[in-house]
């Protein structure tokens, strides 16, 4: 009878363990992480059509063809007359101008734009700062936990293979957790690093993002040419790119003093965003 009872209490003290260990794996609940990925994805969004919630069916064998240097020269145009634009203003340092791709990540471009309008983002700052890597603001907190989106609840990711995090590139912020954007956002920073086009080659860490297309090669030229961090592509929404203004980004990269290699800045060194302006690009 012992050895029953012995042998049953065995038994739910293993099952109760098994809960623990399998419970308590949380996620990152920060939005300030923005250099860790998530997991790759096996699926490329459509981008010849403007939703981009649907996945391209493809054999592995051929791979999916996407003109990667046409859509890096879209990318990088400077905006066409009348086309809805945004000034960041940032105090001491001056002005950084984007160009929007509502075509590709509506969601993100919606929530960008009216939280300027509103003045959501007027007086916050620049919170997170990496040299060679970005510079992230929109923290009403200022410390990488805080900020919603306009729909007062986090919304997920819009990716498309014909945007790519290239230098310049306007990204919203998220944690590892799923439907977590709010209004972080970042503005890519880093240049070209030769190390990295190496993990861009056949069995580099990044070959098996690459290996779902049929012209990898194509994407390293134009991260030779434009630069950026490419283990955030197909990982996090591109949905603007500077197009004026770099020299600022430059300058509040090399020059805040940050925290720690997490790019965290003190409140008293934080850049302030003054506001965001929305308006219309005119030739000069």
């Amino acid at each position: 009878m012992k050895k029953i009872l012995y042998g049953i209490l065995t038994f739910i003290i293993l099952i109760c363990m098994l809960f623990v260990f399998t419970g308590c794996d949380k996620g990152d609940t920060t939005s300030s992480n923005t250099k860790k990925t998530t997991n790759t994805s096996k699926k490329v969004t459509n981008t010849s059509k403007s939703n981009t919630t649907n996945s391209v069916k493809s054999k592995e064998s051929e791979g999916i063809e996407v003109s990667f240097e046409e859509n890096a020269q879209k990318q990088m145009a400077k905006p066409k007359e009348g086309e809805q634009i945004a000034i960041i203003h940032v105090k001491n340092y001056g002005d950084i101008k984007l160009r929007f791709f509502p075509e590709v990540a509506p969601k993100a471009v919606e929530n960008f734009v009216t939280h300027a309008k509103n003045g959501y983002y007027n007086g916050l700052t620049f919170h997170r700062v990496i040299n060679e890597f970005m510079i992230q603001g929109g923290d009403p907190l200022g410390n990488g936990t805080g900020g919603e989106s306009i729909w007062g609840q986090g919304f997920g990711t819009e990716l498309d293979a014909s945007v790519v995090p290239y230098r310049g590139a306007l990204c919203m912020a998220m944690s590892s957790l799923p439907n977590s954007i709010g209004s972080q956002f970042f503005i890519e920073q880093a240049h070209y690093d030769e190390n990295t086009a190496k993990q861009m080659s056949p069995g580099g860490y990044y070959a098996d993002i690459l290996g779902q297309f049929k012209n990898p090669a194509d994407l390293i030229e134009q991260y030779k040419k434009y630069g950026g961090s490419m283990h955030l592509f197909m990982q996090y929404t591109v949905f603007g790119q500077a197009y004026e203004g770099m020299d600022v980004v430059d300058s509040i990269a090399k020059n805040t003093k940050v925290e720690d290699r997490n790019g965290t800045v003190l409140k008293e060194n934080q850049p302030i965003i003054e506001s965001i302006e929305i308006t219309t690009y005119t030739e000069k």
